[in-house]
């Protein structure tokens, strides 16, 4: 198992990146789309970063086009919707695929982690949730059904919190 901050991944800016920066905070990562009926939990998601981002913790979001092409714009109108309707301020990186021959390395690591009921491996739809704690470590996954504010996801972010 690599390390999932070491994985390369450009921002939606097209930069150089990595889940490096975000070390030693709590992060929950989501494959998102700007064309799903699941889009509003966006909301749920500013929120949750609005919250929790002064105490360490970042959601971050990975647009991908898999699911019924849900995601079919430009890195520029992915950006453009997500801070036009939604406010986001939290980082978006490029999009990609999430399940297949052409997964991201950051989802190989991600989809390796049962959820709740033991299953692990394709993600099912857009925005489902991994939270990763300040360490490194993939301590929960949440199917796209649980909303960003659902009180067993708010109770695990609080536990992955730093300090």
């Amino acid at each position: 198992m690599s390390d999932i901050y070491d994985i390369p991944i450009h921002t939606l800016q097209g930069e150089p990146s990595s889940l490096g920066s975000l070390k030693g905070q709590a992060v929950l990562a989501v494959n998102v789309a700007s064309r799903c009926g699941l889009t509003p939990q966006y909301a749920g998601l500013q929120k949750l970063q609005d919250r929790y981002a002064a105490r360490g913790f970042s959601v971050v979001g990975f647009p991908c086009n898999q699911f019924l092409e849900q995601e079919p714009g430009t890195s520029d109108e992915i950006a453009e919707f997500c801070s036009v309707n939604y406010g986001v301020t939290f980082p978006l990186f490029e999009k990609i695929e999430v399940n297949g021959p052409g997964r991201h390395p950051i989802y190989d690591e991600l989809t390796a982690t049962p959820d709740a009921e033991g299953e692990s491996g394709d993600i099912q739809w857009n925005f489902e949730k991994f939270l990763i704690s300040p360490e490194g470590k993939i301590v929960g996954r949440f199917r796209p059904g649980v909303e960003p504010e659902d009180p067993g996801l708010v109770a695990a972010v609080e536990a992955a919190l730093p300090g």
